[in-house]
């Protein structure tokens, strides 16, 4: 089990280190030798676990995937939102979100497969809007799959805006402003009365996630 607990850890040296040099220098300019200084570990640990530049852009990519889902609400498009905007606010927060959305933005990366992000979130949000569907919250014209790849590719054009202008410092209200003006056309106005649009909403989220799945601490040496 140690043997296992230290692989596990060796990977996310790795894959954190990956992260840093990619965000800081796009996939192609990004070297191993980089992320080999910054992780601190051998090249044979490495390649153990990621035999090469594409597989651990691949590792970043899927990183974000497992982040821990936010819970089950009973309005569908609260779920929708709180899933927006807990991304927007990891974004601000988590090195590894913000590699792997420059990775999947990043149109030098040659050889790199970057549709598994887009991919991933509009299947999320497509799954959340026939859900919000099947309860009547949505207004009839609404195509699921559709709406969820408005969505997405809205967002990822509205963070690459406030990466560029501020280096995400006014995300939360870029994605609010981009909810306030998306929502009412696709959400039956008594549902969207009671929807949180706020800006802290991301930040509120994170908070009721680190109380259910608290950080386990090491245990003290006596």
């Amino acid at each position: 089990m140690a043997k296992q607990d230290r692989a596990i850890r060796t990977r996310k040296t790795i894959l954190s280190a990956a992260a840093k040099v990619f965000e800081e220098r796009g996939y192609q300019a990004a070297t191993i030798s980089e992320i080999l200084a910054a992780a601190g570990v051998t090249k044979g640990a490495m390649y153990f676990h990621f035999p090469s530049k594409e597989h651990l852009a691949e590792g970043v990519l899927h990183e974000q995937d497992l982040k821990l889902p936010i819970p089950g609400r009973a309005c569908k498009v609260q779920e929708l939102v709180d899933t927006v905007v807990l991304h927007a606010y990891r974004l601000q927060t988590d090195p590894m979100v913000r590699a792997g959305v420059r990775l999947s933005l990043d149109q030098q990366a040659q050889g790199l497969d970057r549709s598994g992000p887009f991919l991933h979130w509009s299947g999320v949000g497509g799954d959340l809007l026939t859900k919000a569907q099947a309860q009547g919250e949505l207004l009839p014209h609404v195509v699921p799959a559709e709406t969820a790849d408005v969505v997405v590719g809205a967002f990822a054009g509205v963070q690459a805006m406030s990466q560029a202008l501020c280096n995400y410092q006014d995300l939360p209200r870029r994605v609010s402003a981009l909810l306030r003006h998306l929502l009412p056309s696709l959400v039956v106005p008594a549902v969207l009365a009671a929807v949180d649009l706020t800006e802290s909403r991301g930040a509120a989220v994170q908070t009721e996630l680190e109380s259910m799945h608290p950080v386990p601490q090491p245990a003290s040496v006596s």
